[in-house]
């Protein structure tokens, strides 16, 4: 019993995750004014990453990260890996594709903000999220509130483990 319950808590860290980094896609798409004013809504031509990397990058890559602001192509990057860990994780599969993404996704914020979070000397909400998805990449948490159950009789994902 307390072993299924700890499938459903990874199963609900899995499907909350995946909420995150899909609703950050879809408010930086519409601009529902949470993250993103409607103004600077990618439809509306506004980007998506600019503005983050101009004003909200600190420390010792930051020069790195101002130089990335305004290119389509960081932009086009960084919306598809939101869209993609968002639905993987949210759906139950190809989830340790999705967590190694956004383990990739989140330790470059982490980097971007400077490595001297506010309240710790070196941890903040980015290392603990790494965390829950490196927890997300080696539990079977898509087969919990998800569809991995399914995902995982397919032939090739029995084949190739990686794309559980």
């Amino acid at each position: 019993m307390e072993q299924n319950n700890a499938r459903y808590v990874w199963g609900l860290l899995r499907l909350t995750m995946g909420l995150i980094f899909l609703w950050a896609f879809i408010d930086k798409v519409f601009g529902f004014g949470f993250a993103t004013t409607p103004e600077k809504a990618w439809l509306l031509g506004g980007s998506p990453t600019t503005g983050f990397l101009q004003f909200g990058v600190h420390g010792p890559f930051a020069s790195f990260y101002h130089s990335l602001a305004g290119i389509p192509l960081v932009d086009w990057l960084f919306m598809l890996g939101l869209l993609w860990i968002g639905l993987t994780l949210t759906l139950g599969i190809f989830v340790k594709l999705g967590s190694l993404t956004g383990i990739l996704m989140l330790f470059l914020m982490y980097t971007a903000v400077g490595i001297q979070p506010t309240n710790h000397p070196f941890i903040d909400d980015h290392i603990v999220y790494i965390f829950v998805m490196i927890g997300l990449l080696i539990s079977n948490s898509g087969d919990y509130l998800g569809f991995g159950k399914y995902w995982s009789r397919v032939n090739l994902v029995q084949k190739y483990k990686i794309l559980k």
